[in-house]
């Protein structure tokens, strides 16, 4: 019999997996897999479940957000193989699944990881430490990383970002230097992203036809620091409907270095990713496998 190893976060998102469990499980189970469950215990559990079990399993799946993706995928590199695995978004916001066309319905998305279709993803690497779809600097990942879980649940991803942003006079630009493929990009930014979704914390500033997870490129994007409250809402409107503006600038690469005279914080996959004030970002071609429905391909 085949073996399956299930990884799942019973906190995250609305708790939506502790309440259907048994289901999915059954579901595993007469697809043909003897499954072994295991919920996480605190931070970094998955990424050491998965380093250290996982060779031991025919495949493993992960159900959270993309926290706890980004720790699972993070647990699989440390290994010689490249593992298949299975997703159920079950977070805040699932950014990455959407780009990968996920159903958000968790029996649905179990189904998919079992007769979908593997699919060789793109990863990055942010000084040394692997992410899998978001890198990011700036007022609207401080915002993110520094809000319980709870109020996230409550209040929706976009609410509770811009419920922290009062007014422009809160915003704290850093002054940056972005080398890329040759080319130097200077000034004051209130956020930049590296990222490999259609959509990172509910906004939708990336064109979606641009975004391809195996092509070895990122889409990266600036946001300049806006002078008026005018300025500032064409930014966010930007973000939100993926309309030009002056302040937001967007490129592809797969090798980028964002340098500041004074530590910066930053997140990956929307966590704590450390203060730095020189970060290489870097895209890793086809480094996990990972099902997707047979139509997304």
């Amino acid at each position: 019999m085949k073996k399956l190893l299930f990884i799942y976060n019973p906190k995250a998102g609305k708790q939506r997996i502790t309440r259907q469990l048994s289901d999915v499980v059954y579901l595993y189970t007469t697809a043909g897999y003897q499954v072994t469950v295991h919920p996480t215990l605190y931070r970094g559990d998955a990424t050491r479940m998965a380093a250290e079990c996982a060779q031991e399993f025919d495949k493993v799946v992960c159900c959270g957000g993309d926290g706890t993706l980004n720790e699972v995928l993070t647990g699989l590199r440390m290994l010689d193989q490249v593992s298949t695995v299975g997703y159920l978004p079950a977070g805040s916001t699932n950014d990455f699944s959407k780009t990968l066309g996920l159903p958000t319905d968790l029996l649905k998305a179990a189904q998919v990881s079992v007769d979908g279709v593997p699919f060789l993803c793109d990863m990055g690497d942010f000084n040394g430490r692997p992410f899998v779809y978001v890198a990011a600097f700036g007022v609207f990942s401080e915002v993110s990383y520094a809000t319980p879980q709870n109020a996230k649940n409550a209040l929706g991803h976009l609410a509770y970002v811009l419920g922290g942003i009062q007014s422009i006079s809160k915003l704290r630009p850093t002054h940056m230097k972005v080398t890329h493929d040759g080319e130097t990009i200077e000034g004051d930014f209130i956020y930049g992203m590296v990222s490999d979704s259609i959509s990172v914390g509910g906004f939708q500033g990336i064109a979606e036809e641009a975004v391809k997870l195996d092509d070895g490129k990122f889409e990266v994007m600036l946001v300049r620091n806006p002078q008026t409250p005018e300025e500032f809402a064409s930014i966010i409107n930007a973000l939100m409907t993926r309309m030009p503006d002056g302040n937001v600038i967007g490129f592809q690469s797969g090798d980028i270095t964002f340098e500041s005279a004074e530590p910066v914080a930053w997140t990956l996959d929307g966590e704590f990713g450390g203060d730095v004030t020189v970060a290489r970002v870097r895209n890793i071609p086809k480094a996990v496998r990972i099902m997707r429905g047979k139509s997304d391909v």
